[in-house]
């Protein structure tokens, strides 16, 4: 979907049409859940914190998120995929992907497929979407993002080592801002640029991500579009209004932290055997401690202790706090004891 939270709003109030918006709050701690294309061309985008947002763009308009809104039209949208297929993948609340080989309509043509799709979420939701096609996700995800808003971009098999040669490695998915750099610095600056590196250079430079960068850059890079997926963690953190540095108050906030994680564990019958503990510091330096054990922890009276101990271990924090954080993961379902890890179906 094309700037899915905030074209919502600008569809429900047309008052901001055409106008730079950000959902989100533009308190001190708040950061920008989603960007206008307005926005975005000040340079706006999500994640941004709102102090920021506002200096590169005073006359930005704030609204407050309304989720179960954009809960209710992500699930219209699923609707719409499941007429032609049941093979969908949801990444998010406005993105997924769809496997139209074999389809409930028979269409042998996927772009067709793209384009009756894009047309019935205009017309049941009246907001536009982006589609990219292709014989592998890599390529499909990075061909949606490649004429937004409202685009539609194919690459056939025939043409994908010619694009691929061309694409900017920074439109690789997972190559963020920093790796982008490391590449540059070795000369890569395109996908013809990385071809040049043996994979046992890229996993020397990357570590095993550089597995990953051998592979989907030659298209050797194939998963399918599956319907369930493992959750493999479960967490719960807090940004603070102000920054803490007292443990007595780290303490209280972190156990209020163990009360919601313990609390989202018990309505999905979840044990884990490993706890990390994220702390982020004033200056945004960011740490994390974990604990894994050979059993299955009982989070509601072993889960705090543990955070605890993570908490003044190696050294309780010297600096003041402005993020606390605390997962649960290596999951087991208790209503599946021959499983590791819990499976839902979306």
């Amino acid at each position: 979907m094309d700037a899915f939270f905030a074209s919502i709003e600008q569809r429900d109030h047309p008052e901001l049409r055409g106008k730079p918006v950000a959902v989100g709050y533009p308190e001190r701690r708040s950061v920008v859940a989603a960007s206008s294309y307005e926005a975005r061309k000040y340079g706006i985008y999500s994640a941004m914190p709102s102090v920021i947002a506002m200096k590169k763009c005073p006359q930005l308009i704030f609204v407050k998120p309304r989720f179960d809104v954009y809960r209710e039209v992500s699930l219209q949208i699923m609707n719409i995929f499941f007429e032609y297929t049941d093979l969908v993948e949801p990444m998010s609340l406005d993105e997924a992907y769809l496997d139209v080989t074999q389809n409930k309509k028979n269409i042998p043509s996927a772009t067709t497929i793209a384009k009756l799709i894009k047309a019935e979420i205009k017309k049941q939701t009246k907001l536009t979407a982006s589609a990219g096609v292709s014989f592998n996700k890599f390529l499909a995800k990075i061909a949606s993002d490649y004429k937004k808003p409202d685009g539609l971009m194919v690459i056939p098999p025939e043409k994908a080592d010619k694009f691929i040669d061309k694409l900017p490695i920074g439109k690789i998915p997972y190559i963020g801002e920093v790796t982008e750099r490391k590449m540059h610095k070795l000369g890569i600056y395109n996908g013809a640029d990385l071809k040049k590196f043996s994979l046992e250079e890229l996993t020397k430079f990357f570590g095993k991500t550089g597995i990953y960068y051998y592979k989907v850059i030659r298209n050797q890079w194939f998963s399918p579009v599956t319907i369930e997926y493992e959750r493999k963690s479960i967490g719960a953190e807090r940004t603070f209004d102000e920054d803490i540095i007292e443990l007595d108050e780290l303490l209280e906030a972190l156990k209020s932290i163990c009360d919601i994680l313990i609390n989202r564990i018990k309505k999905r019958n979840l044990r884990g055997k490993t706890v990390t503990l994220k702390i982020r510091y004033s200056d945004f330096e960011t740490k994390t401690r974990s604990k894994t054990f050979n059993f299955l922890i009982n989070p509601e009276y072993e889960l705090f202790t543990i955070a605890k101990e993570l908490l003044f271990t190696p050294v309780a924090p010297v600096k003041p706090v402005r993020l606390l954080g605390l997962q649960l993961s290596t999951l087991k379902n208790e209503d599946d004891k021959l499983t590791s890890q819990l499976s839902l179906d979306f």
